[in-house]
């Protein structure tokens, strides 16, 4: 192997480093953050250390066509150290700047979707219960209206039909002169207290 592919290995590998810096760091921040329960952290430590051999081995075969030497982990190391040296701080600030930036937008699209949508939408139903409650109420004052015109026409046609009507009933008397006679009652009874009745409502 050439001098210039060692030297090449070497820096990616410095560069491998930092990168594995650099996702730990945000996966720290992250956990820390999200406050992720504690039976997950196996889970993410594993995926970390799973995305870091990737990246280390994707890169030492571009390199080097993935031909293992002293000077790859020692590039690995540099790599980390500088990282911590120079980088850390920074990578931390940005990583949590960037999460409350993030929540500050999805809070942002949450307060404009019920200032434009859910408060319109309620809005608009409160508006049709509205409706139909006065709509409710001219109708039911309607039919006390037409009930109160519709009365004495009743009357006037009950007395213009009485003389059939007094012949039937007297006809049907010795059938059910008590039944007859109570029926008659309810009747009128009822035909009496109906407008009371409409306007208690």
């Amino acid at each position: 192997m050439s001098l210039t592919i060692q030297w090449l290995t070497l820096g990616a590998m410095i560069m491998s480093g930092i990168g594995m810096g650099i996702l730990f760091d945000g996966y720290r921040v992250l956990s820390s953050e999200f406050k992720f329960p504690r039976w997950t952290l196996s889970c993410l430590d594993i995926a970390y250390w799973i995305a870091s051999a990737i990246l280390v081995f994707r890169m030492l075969y571009v390199s080097n066509y993935g031909e293992v030497r002293a000077y790859v982990f020692i590039g690995l190391a540099v790599g980390a150290i500088l990282y911590y040296w120079l980088f850390s701080s920074f990578t931390t600030t940005l990583t949590k700047w960037l999460i409350q930036a993030i929540k500050w937008l999805l809070s942002g699209i949450i307060r404009m979707f019920q200032l434009l949508i859910v408060k319109p939408l309620l809005f608009l139903w409160m508006v049709v219960l509205y409706i139909l409650n006065l709509g409710t109420k001219f109708t039911i004052g309607i039919g006390k209206i037409m009930l109160q015109l519709v009365r004495p026409i009743l009357k006037l046609v009950l007395w213009m039909l009485s003389p059939i009507t007094k012949p039937l009933l007297r006809w049907l008397e010795p059938y059910g002169k008590s039944g007859m006679e109570r029926l008659k009652q309810l009747w009128l009874a009822a035909a009496k207290r109906l407008p009371s009745w409409l306007r208690r409502k």
